[in-house]
């Protein structure tokens, strides 16, 4: 089948659908020039160790080795743009059909896009808590001061190590968030899964919830994952084109 006729496909399945919700991994990012973390050559993976860089356990005992790695991805992830993509999926939600959007993103570009229904399971950056205090204050001001002077950031009240709200290898997901995640798959009749490898779970387990109550899956990504065979339409393109057309399709 052409990717013509499966948008076409996936745009009439959309159109008896009563609760749509999408899970959006790595791959809607990558156009807007944020990294990957697996893909052969350029995936972050590729270059540092997780567990010495970016676990919760390696962030406790050297701070610095985290903040040293994080510093060019945040500079890439606040200077990075919404993409078509994105957008699109705001526009499915404008429209009345998508009712949340599941990411394992922590960049913020579904929120950018205005999106406003965004379940951001791996955490975000606009928060960071003291690992010793346990204060929380807005990220913002501590990011720019960091990207000035490569600094720690340190708690006013304690002078603890401030640690943003992004989940880190070995930590457990926001309860409340996974939930929230969990509760819109298991209500979906219709997931549209776009740029997830679906490697990483719990995330990459959602579709399984929603096909558990008899709910179609609609798969858009460049690569294959292992819900390829139950999904009810699987689009291998790009999510920058596809899901524009999806939208332009249902219009």
């Amino acid at each position: 089948m052409e990717i013509k006729e499966k948008i076409e496909r996936a745009a009439s399945i959309l159109r008896q659908a009563c609760h749509v919700t999408a899970l959006t991994g790595a791959g809607i990012s990558t156009p807007s020039g944020i990294p990957d973390f697996r893909s052969p050559g350029c995936g972050i993976w590729e270059f540092a160790d997780p567990f010495k860089v970016a676990s919760i356990f390696s962030f406790s005992q050297n701070p610095q080795a985290f903040y040293a790695w994080v510093r060019p991805l945040v500079h890439t992830i606040l200077n990075a743009k919404s993409n078509p993509a994105h957008f699109a999926l705001a526009q499915l939600e404008e429209m009345g059909l998508l009712k949340a959007i599941i990411t394992q993103n922590i960049d913020g570009l579904h929120q950018r896009a205005n999106s406003r229904v965004v379940h951001e399971v791996h955490g975000h950056l606009r928060q960071a808590t003291c690992i010793r205090c346990y204060a929380t204050v807005p990220a913002e001001p501590l990011i720019c001061a960091f990207m000035e002077t490569g600094e720690i950031p340190r708690c006013a009240k304690c002078n603890g190590v401030m640690k943003p709200d992004i989940v880190l290898v070995g930590e457990q997901l926001p309860a409340k968030v996974l939930i929230a995640a969990q509760k819109a798959a298991r209500k979906s009749d219709v997931m549209i899964v776009a740029g997830s490898s679906l490697q990483v779970v719990p995330a990459g387990d959602m579709p399984i919830l929603t096909k558990a109550r008899g709910g179609k899956l609609i798969f858009i990504n460049l690569g294959v994952t292992c819900l390829d065979d139950v999904a009810d339409v699987v689009i291998h393109a790009d999510v920058v084109d596809a899901l524009p057309r999806l939208v332009e399709a249902l219009r």
